[in-house]
């Protein structure tokens, strides 16, 4: 990984659009580029990196390198709107598709200046893009092996966590974690420890503490399928504004549910922000 990523740090390089939306035979030269991680997919062990180009004749160039693949495999790569927490792969909208990568080199370069719907773009707006990469497994598969989030939606180092403790089932806990990302909105991560295998549960803000329960419910989080729940944090169920800071100091508590029909059962539960 640390040899991939040397190979690719360098600021101004020339490149060939030899596999491209763009084809074209003549030479062009990269003013800059920028250079971030791409991350496994569970437990895929495919992973790389992504690399935008700015080039001298206002077109983008991006390359997609990757480790792990398999040899004679093709992997089908896009560029998707809004964050991966989001993403719905058959209601969410493609931004770009790129050059499937060769499973035998595990590289894909792809030169374009439009999205797929035709809007210009360029190498700024892509910096500060509002989506995410997707990789699948094959041309007939849904199966993701790698899938990052890339420009405003890019995660930071702050992180701030919390305990969920158990209620009213025994032996499950877990833990919540907010993640801020570059546009100052947060990912939320939730994670349960003793749940059933295939279990699918609702979890919420609830307005006030733990000891001032029940609350009336402030946001809504993705379900939590097998233990885990994955979910873009920007605005409150009623559309008020609610990113990484709001969550620092909101008045509030988690809960973990054991099913829509079944809200009153709860399976953890945990004070966050100012309480």
């Amino acid at each position: 990984m640390k040899t991939l990523m040397y190979l690719f740090l360098c600021i101004s390089i020339t490149l060939f659009t030899n596999c491209s939306d763009d084809d074209s035979s003549e030479q062009i030269t990269s003013l800059t580029s920028e250079i971030f991680n791409i991350e496994a997919f569970e437990d895929s062990n495919i992973f790389g990196t992504i690399e935008y180009f700015k080039n001298s004749n206002s077109t983008i160039t991006i390359e997609v390198n990757l480790v792990g693949t398999e040899s004679n495999q093709s992997y089908p790569a896009k560029i998707v709107f809004d964050t991966a927490a989001d993403y719905d792969a058959t209601n969410t909208e493609v931004a770009i598709n790129l050059v499937p990568i060769d499973g035998n080199s595990g590289q894909s370069r792809t030169t374009f200046s439009t999205l797929e719907d035709g809007t210009s773009i360029s190498y700024e707006a892509l910096l500060d893009f509002d989506g995410n990469i997707v990789i699948n497994k094959s041309e007939t598969s849904q199966v993701i092996v790698t899938q990052s989030d890339i420009g405003q939606n890019i995660l930071t180092t702050n992180t701030v966590s919390y305990p969920l403790s158990e209620v009213d089932v025994s032996d499950i806990s877990g833990t919540i974690t907010f993640t801020e990302r570059v546009n100052g909105e947060a990912l939320a991560e939730i994670s349960l420890v003793g749940s059933p295998e295939g279990g699918l549960h609702p979890a919420h803000i609830h307005s006030g503490s733990v000891a001032t329960a029940p609350g009336a419910i402030a946001f809504t989080f993705n379900p939590v399928i097998s233990k885990i729940s994955k979910t873009n944090v920007a605005k409150l169920d009623d559309g008020s504004p609610f990113g990484y800071d709001d969550v620092l100091s909101v008045n509030g508590y988690v809960n973990v549910h054991l099913s829509a029909t079944n809200l009153g059962i709860i399976l953890a539960q945990g004070n966050i922000g100012a309480n």
